[in-house]
Protein backbone atom coordinates (compact mmCIF):
# COMPACT_ATOMS: atom_id res chain seq x y z
CA UNK A 1 0.00 0.00 0.00
CA UNK A 2 1.47 3.54 -1.11
CA UNK A 3 1.02 6.24 1.79
CA UNK A 4 0.40 9.49 0.24
CA UNK A 5 -0.37 13.30 1.48
CA UNK A 6 -2.76 15.16 0.25
CA UNK A 7 -2.13 18.75 0.25
CA UNK A 8 -4.00 21.47 -1.05
CA UNK A 9 -5.95 24.54 0.89
CA UNK A 10 -9.80 23.71 -1.10
CA UNK A 11 -11.26 21.15 1.18
CA UNK A 12 -14.10 20.45 -2.30
CA UNK A 13 -10.56 19.62 -4.37
CA UNK A 14 -8.96 17.54 -1.45
CA UNK A 15 -12.01 15.20 -0.89
CA UNK A 16 -12.30 15.00 -5.54
CA UNK A 17 -8.62 13.79 -5.68
CA UNK A 18 -8.77 11.64 -2.66
CA UNK A 19 -11.67 9.79 -3.89
CA UNK A 20 -10.04 9.72 -7.13
CA UNK A 21 -6.89 8.38 -5.49
CA UNK A 22 -9.00 5.65 -2.42
CA UNK A 23 -10.35 3.85 -5.65
CA UNK A 24 -7.36 2.42 -6.48
CA UNK A 25 -6.84 -0.77 -3.90
CA UNK A 26 -2.78 0.06 -3.87
CA UNK A 27 -3.22 3.98 -2.35
CA UNK A 28 -3.82 4.89 0.62
CA UNK A 29 -4.43 8.97 1.30
CA UNK A 30 -2.96 9.03 4.89
CA UNK A 31 -3.00 12.60 5.88
CA UNK A 32 -4.93 15.78 4.53
CA UNK A 33 -3.00 19.20 4.55
CA UNK A 34 -4.35 22.82 4.31
CA UNK A 35 -1.21 24.75 4.46
CA UNK A 36 2.68 24.62 4.52
CA UNK A 37 2.97 24.19 8.25
CA UNK A 38 0.56 21.30 8.11
CA UNK A 39 2.16 19.46 5.13
CA UNK A 40 5.65 19.54 7.31
CA UNK A 41 4.33 18.30 10.33
CA UNK A 42 2.53 15.19 8.25
CA UNK A 43 5.95 14.55 6.29
CA UNK A 44 8.14 14.46 9.65
CA UNK A 45 5.64 11.90 11.14
CA UNK A 46 4.81 9.91 8.81
CA UNK A 47 7.92 9.77 5.85
CA UNK A 48 4.98 9.16 2.88
CA UNK A 49 5.62 7.19 -0.05
CA UNK A 50 4.23 10.57 -2.21
CA UNK A 51 3.05 14.00 -1.66
CA UNK A 52 0.64 15.12 -3.75
CA UNK A 53 1.10 18.98 -3.66
CA UNK A 54 -0.57 22.08 -4.62
CA UNK A 55 1.87 25.26 -5.63
CA UNK A 56 -0.33 27.51 -4.13
CA UNK A 57 -0.38 27.56 -0.56
CA UNK A 58 -2.24 30.50 1.84
CA UNK A 59 1.27 30.29 3.67
CA UNK A 60 4.01 29.51 1.62
CA UNK A 61 4.51 28.51 -2.22
CA UNK A 62 4.93 25.70 -3.31
CA UNK A 63 8.25 25.34 -5.19
CA UNK A 64 10.54 26.20 -2.34
CA UNK A 65 8.15 23.97 -0.17
CA UNK A 66 9.14 21.07 -2.94
CA UNK A 67 12.59 20.95 -1.18
CA UNK A 68 12.24 21.48 2.08
CA UNK A 69 9.71 18.60 1.91
CA UNK A 70 12.19 16.66 0.22
CA UNK A 71 15.10 17.29 2.67
CA UNK A 72 12.90 16.16 5.76
CA UNK A 73 11.85 13.01 3.78
CA UNK A 74 14.54 12.43 0.74
CA UNK A 75 13.03 8.68 -0.36
CA UNK A 76 9.28 10.79 -0.46
CA UNK A 77 8.17 11.57 -4.15
CA UNK A 78 6.90 14.93 -5.15
CA UNK A 79 3.61 15.29 -7.89
CA UNK A 80 2.88 18.86 -7.84
CA UNK A 81 -1.10 19.13 -8.58
CA UNK A 82 -1.64 23.02 -10.03
CA UNK A 83 -3.96 24.96 -11.63
CA UNK A 84 -0.33 26.40 -13.22
CA UNK A 85 0.10 25.17 -16.63
CA UNK A 86 2.71 27.86 -17.94
CA UNK A 87 6.22 26.35 -18.45
CA UNK A 88 8.48 28.46 -15.83
CA UNK A 89 6.14 26.74 -13.18
CA UNK A 90 6.73 23.37 -14.60
CA UNK A 91 10.57 23.75 -14.91
CA UNK A 92 11.32 25.57 -11.61
CA UNK A 93 9.34 22.68 -9.66
CA UNK A 94 10.92 19.97 -11.67
CA UNK A 95 14.47 21.27 -11.00
CA UNK A 96 13.42 21.88 -7.08
CA UNK A 97 13.03 17.93 -7.10
CA UNK A 98 9.36 17.23 -7.74
CA UNK A 99 8.94 14.07 -10.08
CA UNK A 100 5.77 14.80 -11.65
CA UNK A 101 3.83 17.91 -13.04
CA UNK A 102 -0.30 17.33 -13.33
CA UNK A 103 -2.27 20.02 -13.62
CA UNK A 104 -5.99 20.41 -12.13
CA UNK A 105 -7.28 21.00 -16.41
CA UNK A 106 -6.14 17.59 -16.78
CA UNK A 107 -8.57 14.30 -17.32
CA UNK A 108 -8.66 12.93 -13.86
CA UNK A 109 -7.55 9.44 -14.95
CA UNK A 110 -4.12 11.37 -15.10
CA UNK A 111 -3.41 12.06 -11.75
CA UNK A 112 -3.39 8.14 -10.56
CA UNK A 113 -1.44 7.86 -13.71
CA UNK A 114 0.92 9.97 -12.43
CA UNK A 115 1.13 9.03 -9.02
CA UNK A 116 1.91 5.37 -10.32
CA UNK A 117 4.10 6.61 -13.03
CA UNK A 118 6.43 8.60 -10.24
CA UNK A 119 5.97 5.78 -7.56
CA UNK A 120 7.79 3.47 -10.29
CA UNK A 121 10.54 5.59 -10.64
CA UNK A 122 9.60 7.84 -13.85
CA UNK A 123 9.00 11.52 -14.18
CA UNK A 124 5.25 12.74 -15.50
CA UNK A 125 4.18 15.63 -16.89
CA UNK A 126 0.17 15.90 -17.50
CA UNK A 127 -0.47 15.42 -21.77
CA UNK A 128 -1.59 19.14 -21.87
CA UNK A 129 1.99 20.63 -20.29
CA UNK A 130 4.01 18.08 -22.41
CA UNK A 131 1.97 19.51 -25.32
CA UNK A 132 2.98 22.89 -25.02
CA UNK A 133 6.27 21.94 -24.18
CA UNK A 134 6.86 19.96 -27.49
CA UNK A 135 6.21 22.95 -29.41
CA UNK A 136 7.98 25.37 -27.95
CA UNK A 137 11.78 26.10 -27.33
CA UNK A 138 12.84 26.48 -23.45
CA UNK A 139 14.13 29.80 -24.31
CA UNK A 140 11.19 30.99 -25.94
CA UNK A 141 9.23 30.14 -22.72
CA UNK A 142 11.66 31.28 -20.19
CA UNK A 143 14.36 33.38 -20.85
CA UNK A 144 16.17 31.83 -17.22
CA UNK A 145 17.38 29.17 -19.23
CA UNK A 146 20.31 31.37 -20.66
CA UNK A 147 21.41 31.53 -17.19
CA UNK A 148 24.11 29.51 -15.58
CA UNK A 149 23.29 27.29 -12.56
CA UNK A 150 25.08 29.84 -10.28
CA UNK A 151 23.71 33.25 -12.46
CA UNK A 152 20.31 31.59 -11.90
CA UNK A 153 21.17 31.71 -7.78
CA UNK A 154 22.28 34.91 -7.71
CA UNK A 155 18.94 35.77 -9.82
CA UNK A 156 16.48 34.33 -7.25
CA UNK A 157 18.22 36.16 -4.48
CA UNK A 158 17.98 39.32 -5.68
CA UNK A 159 14.79 38.95 -7.08
CA UNK A 160 13.59 38.42 -3.35
CA UNK A 161 14.79 41.84 -2.18
CA UNK A 162 18.35 40.08 -0.94
CA UNK A 163 21.41 42.48 -1.34
CA UNK A 164 24.49 41.86 -2.99
CA UNK A 165 25.98 41.38 0.08
CA UNK A 166 23.17 38.89 1.85
CA UNK A 167 23.71 36.98 -1.49
CA UNK A 168 27.42 36.37 -1.10
CA UNK A 169 26.45 35.35 2.33
CA UNK A 170 23.65 32.79 1.60
CA UNK A 171 25.65 31.19 -1.69
CA UNK A 172 29.13 31.23 0.59
CA UNK A 173 30.65 33.56 -2.20
CA UNK A 174 32.62 36.93 -2.60
CA UNK A 175 30.34 39.78 -2.77
CA UNK A 176 32.30 40.88 -6.00
CA UNK A 177 31.81 37.88 -7.58
CA UNK A 178 27.91 38.48 -6.83
CA UNK A 179 28.28 41.58 -8.72
CA UNK A 180 30.06 40.22 -11.54
CA UNK A 181 27.37 37.46 -11.68
CA UNK A 182 24.45 40.37 -11.47
CA UNK A 183 25.86 41.95 -14.17
CA UNK A 184 25.99 39.08 -16.54
CA UNK A 185 22.38 37.59 -15.98
CA UNK A 186 21.26 41.18 -16.14
CA UNK A 187 22.74 41.54 -19.63
CA UNK A 188 20.96 38.27 -20.98
CA UNK A 189 17.81 38.87 -19.55
CA UNK A 190 18.00 42.52 -20.86
CA UNK A 191 17.10 43.74 -17.07
CA UNK A 192 18.19 47.33 -15.86
CA UNK A 193 17.55 47.02 -12.01
CA UNK A 194 16.48 44.84 -9.41
CA UNK A 195 12.82 45.72 -9.77
CA UNK A 196 13.27 44.11 -13.32
CA UNK A 197 14.51 41.09 -12.11
CA UNK A 198 11.52 41.03 -9.20
CA UNK A 199 9.05 42.01 -12.26
CA UNK A 200 10.82 38.73 -14.20
CA UNK A 201 10.47 36.67 -11.64
CA UNK A 202 6.72 37.21 -10.57
CA UNK A 203 5.72 36.84 -14.27
CA UNK A 204 7.50 33.75 -14.94
CA UNK A 205 6.34 32.19 -11.74
CA UNK A 206 9.41 31.95 -9.53
CA UNK A 207 7.73 34.58 -6.91
CA UNK A 208 4.30 35.00 -5.67
CA UNK A 209 3.35 38.79 -6.15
Amino acid sequence: MYRIVLVDDHAIVREGFKSLIEIEPDLEVTAECCNADEAVEAVSRAAPDLIALDLSLPDASGLPLVEHLLSIAPKTRVVILSMHDSEPYVSEALRRGASGYVTKGAAPEELVAGLRAVMQGKQYISSDVARRRSTQSREEVDPLVRLTAREREVFLLLAEGKTPKQAAAALGIGQKTVYIHRASLMSKLGAGSELDLYRLAIERGYLKA
